[in-house]
């Protein structure tokens, strides 16, 4: 196989400062889906409503044993 020759020949400056430019370009991924509540969050929201159930059974078994 010929080699083919470049059209463009390279030029390095002979004197002065070589600078070449580098753009940023944006890299796409896959988004990421984030829950609304943390693991935490909903662990205290499930104590809280245990608790709260707790109480409203021990204020029933009290008014049950007032009557």
């Amino acid at each position: 196989m010929p080699e083919v020759k470049p059209i463009f020949r390279e030029v390095l400056p002979k004197q002065g400062q070589l600078s070449m430019e580098d753009v940023p370009t944006m890299v796409l991924c896959k988004p990421k889906l984030l829950p609304l509540k943390s693991v935490t969050l909903e662990k205290l929201e499930k104590m809280q409503m245990e608790a709260q159930e707790a109480v409203k059974q021990q204020e029933l078994a009290v008014k049950e044993q007032l009557h």
